[in-house]
């Protein structure tokens, strides 16, 4: 195959997965399976026919309303899909066509995920994170460069940097700090991508945070205090760093040392 044609299936093959994503952030928080029953509107609950769930060419053609009751759907649907989609073709363009692709695809997908479910419902679902830290060492063992020692100091250092600071906030700050969902979801970057991302994604991860945060309140969508997740700038500053550590790296060196 062709260097386009095979983008081209590669994008499709990122689409069909990123559909699957869509039920997994539906389902996974209210404790469902995301195997059965098959899709089906979230408004009426009627199932969907196979010509109604082709990913992003049904919302259009649907004109992004459900056949049946004629309730809205959500643009969030095709955006994950696309998500999905352009991140695959990114990571065989960055790193090739073999083993390690197939594990980073896996790694975002899961970061994808636990994005959406964080931004909706203010929590990191164990039932991704903890299985990711697990898959993150094996593949580190025995696919990825990283190997099982990177990984391990990955994990250490993920979860252990955000439990401290969890730990000392209350007394600090007089509040709550870091959540657990948190600690595991670094704890899992870790183990794809050692420690060195590690420190890498929580620098941006905070920048990002701070100045979304100022910016927020500069216009008044937030008050002074209250609370914005920080899952999505941990996944922010991991795909990041995943793509773009050396130069990043390089450009923190000429400005700062």
């Amino acid at each position: 195959m062709d260097a386009p044609g095979f983008y081209i299936l590669l994008f499709v093959v990122g689409l069909v997965m990123g559909s699957f994503l869509n039920v997994c952030i539906l389902r996974i928080p209210h404790g469902e399976s995301v195997i059965r029953p098959g899709s089906r509107c979230p408004e009426c609950k009627m199932s969907l026919r196979w010509f109604d769930n082709v990913p992003l060419l049904s919302f259009f053609w649907l004109r992004a309303r459900c056949r049946s009751c004629g309730g809205k759907i959500s643009w969030r649907y095709p955006l994950v899909e696309c998500l999905n989609g352009a991140g695959y073709l990114g990571i065989v363009y960055t790193f090739g066509w073999n083993r390690s692709a197939f594990v980073y695809a896996l790694f975002l997908s899961l970061l994808l995920v636990v994005t959406m479910i964080d931004v909706d419902h203010l929590v990191i679902p164990d039932v991704i994170s903890l299985p990711g830290i697990i898959i993150g060492l094996f593949a580190s063992t025995f696919i990825l460069p990283l190997g099982w020692t990177g990984s391990l100091l990955g994990i250490a250092l993920g979860g252990g940097i955000l439990w401290m600071l969890a730990a000392v906030s209350p007394y600090l700050f007089g509040k709550e700090g870091m959540g657990g969902g948190d600690i595991k979801l670094l704890a899992m970057i870790g183990a794809f991508l050692g420690w060195e991302h590690v420190c890498m994604t929580l620098f941006l991860a905070s920048c990002a945070g701070a100045l979304i945060g100022i910016g927020l309140m500069a216009f008044r969508y937030m008050e002074r205090g209250q609370y914005i997740p920080f899952g999505p700038f941990l996944v922010l500053g991991a795909v990041a760093s995943l793509f773009f550590y050396q130069e990043l790296f390089d450009m923190y060196e000429a400005m700062f040392l």
